[in-house]
């Protein structure tokens, strides 16, 4: 009886030892196959970690979508902390405000070739580069542009210098300090205006302030789908201020080795989004007032990427 006992108790212990095993193994699994997807609150950004989520679970992935949040220092940080696994980054914001440095890049390669090489030594991995172009533009309303006979941005500060006060700017806190924002226009076109010619305002009505004429002139971002849908225009950068701002994925060192796939499954996005693709889905939301996932969905199907 006590052999047989002996017996029972050794079984039973295997039995534990093995379904523990089993337990945290299962649970280690479900830990290394989920995927954490960020991305700014903007449309655009929107829509790219939704295509990213789509993509993903259509991969067999299991994903954590943390989509939506507000600021580039936060999603920044949140991909340092590991909140996030990848994102969608533009190529001149992390040149100039997370890599700070001070003289913009106009062109795409070499922009998205010195970004990729600096953020490698901080862990971070850039994935092919989409030819989208979301970069900064300032905009006015068609019929007031072609009344003033303002068409650029050197047009622009000639007018506002020869007719101080008259036109009044909309901006968002943003783009008020950033280096690569308002203070650096004016620097680098030769004008200013005061405090009471800017109106500091949140990006979200931004574009509709401007099209009911509250403002004469706003910062948008180019691939907006309200610029067209709203009758506006983009003043041409013809001193070549704003550096390129082509998206791409960019991906913690060890979430790829970890699942190197990822890669293969980003990049074949990446060449099918350029800027009047981007600007088309921005419109779809933006202005026929749809889901960005549903949106997402739809453009993958359309392409092929998902079933």
């Amino acid at each position: 009886m006590i052999k047989k006992s002996k017996f029972i108790k050794t079984i039973a212990l295997v039995l534990v030892l093995v379904l523990s095993i089993g337990i945290l193994s299962a649970c280690g699994s479900n830990s290394s196959d989920t995927i954490k997807v960020g991305s700014k609150e903007f449309t655009e950004q929107l829509l790219l970690g939704k295509i990213t989520v789509l993509a993903l679970k259509d991969a067999g992935f299991k994903v954590d979508d943390k989509t939506g949040v507000a600021g580039s220092d936060k999603v920044r940080l949140a991909l340092e902390n590991g909140d996030f696994d990848l994102y969608w980054e533009y190529t001149g914001t992390a040149w100039l405000s997370q890599l700070q440095n001070e003289e913009p890049i106009t062109d795409s390669q070499e922009a998205y070739e010195k970004v990729r090489d600096a953020d490698e030594e901080n862990g971070f991995i850039w994935l092919q580069y989409a030819t989208l172009n979301n970069t900064y533009t300032l905009m006015m309303r068609r019929e007031h542009s072609e009344d003033l006979g303002i068409k650029s941005i050197s047009d622009l500060a000639e007018y506002i210098n020869e007719n101080p006060g008259e036109l009044l700017s909309a901006i968002d806190h943003e783009f008020s300090v950033r280096p690569d924002g308002y203070p650096g226009v004016q620097a680098h076109y030769g004008f200013n205006q005061s405090d009471d010619e800017i109106k500091i305002m949140d990006l979200g009505i931004m574009y509709k302030t401007l099209r009911e004429n509250q403002v004469d002139v706003a910062m948008g971002f180019a691939t907006d789908g309200r610029i067209a849908a709203f009758d506006l225009v983009n003043l041409e950068d013809d001193k070549y201020f704003f550096p390129v701002y082509n998206a791409a994925p960019v991906v913690r060192k060890d979430a790829l080795e970890q699942h190197p796939e990822i890669k293969e499954i980003l990049e074949k996005i990446s060449p099918l989004l350029d800027s009047e693709t981007m600007t088309k889905l921005n419109y779809e939301v933006d202005i026929n007032e749809r889901e960005p996932d549903e949106v997402a969905e739809e453009w993958l199907k359309s392409v092929g990427l998902i079933d």
